[in-house]
């Protein structure tokens, strides 16, 4: 496969498989994990699996931080290397991650003249996977850098993310609740139907049981998922994957779709969002 003029970036919490990045010569730039003074690279010095256990055995709470600019400059200049003429750098929301700010800030100190642009996708995980995969395919077929970036603008309008999680704790504690902050007084009570909206984790709708709660969950993807190849429909998990399986199971059946992908929300989203978090991801 010859290297597109257009190389596409993007960092772990897109989540993508490892087949994939490998396959396409992605560049996936690397979260960072903290365990009190301990700082990792997502994916590259600790697994997702080690990362669950390390969460699940730690008496305080993990903390991340955005890719450091350094990896960016340093991928930059790979790319440029390689033959790259563009580089289209596609991450997650502002609202939840420093990492577009990162690679703005390699992109001004270190190559201030190259034709590098950076996507803020108001979004993050199965949808940022959907985003990454849709503009790598493009980029291998020669289209433009103009017009792969005008088809994501279109796609960021059309994304919806609803989730579940089985505790508020998280969210709160990493400062990532965002409107949701009004519900945590009565967390022990509800389970909250939360969503992604304009990049912030805001809530949805409060449900009394956990079953209950994943009904409303399918039900609102059965509602407005547009039955249409460019849906993009995944599911997503954090450290669960029976449950995510079923619902994957659930929803095919009931969409009469083909397989959908299921992808681990990766340390540096299981970090705010917990253990046995649910989510669908999608495009009106």
């Amino acid at each position: 496969m010859a290297l597109a003029r257009v190389r596409i970036i993007t960092d772990t919490t897109a989540t993508l498989p490892p087949e994939y990045i490998a396959a396409h010569g992605l560049e996936n730039i690397p979260q960072v994990v903290l365990f009190g003074q301990e700082s990792f690279l997502e994916d590259v010095e600790i697994s997702y699996g080690e990362f669950c256990r390390r969460l699940r055995a730690s008496p305080v709470l993990p903390k991340t931080a955005a890719p450091p600019p350094g990896l960016f400059v340093e991928a930059f200049q790979r790319q440029f290397d390689l033959g790259a003429e563009t580089i289209l750098c596609i991450h997650p929301s502002t609202e939840v991650s420093g990492t577009v700010r990162s690679a703005l800030t390699a992109k001004d100190d270190a190559f201030p003249q190259a034709d590098i642009r950076v996507l803020d996708t108001r979004t993050l995980s199965g949808n940022l996977a959907s985003m990454v995969m849709c503009a790598v395919e493009w980029a291998e077929n020669d289209v433009s850098a103009d017009e792969i970036m005008r088809r994501l603008q279109g796609m960021i309008l059309r994304a919806r993310t609803y989730f579940l999680v089985p505790t508020l704790e998280y969210l709160y504690k990493g400062g990532r609740i965002g409107g949701a902050s009004a519900l945590v007084g009565t967390a022990l009570q509800i389970k909250p139907i939360l969503e992604i909206k304009d990049g912030r984790v805001a809530p949805l709708e409060k449900v009394r049981t956990e079953n209950r709660a994943c009904e409303r969950l399918k039900a609102l993807v059965i509602e407005q998922y547009p039955r249409t190849p460019e849906g993009y429909i995944s599911v997503m998990h954090a450290d669960d994957e029976g449950k995510a399986r079923a619902l994957a199971r659930d929803l095919r059946a009931a969409l009469q779709t083909g397989e959908i992908p299921i992808y681990t929300l990766g340390a540096s989203i299981t970090t705010h969002a917990g253990p046995g978090t649910l989510a669908v991801s999608f495009f009106v």
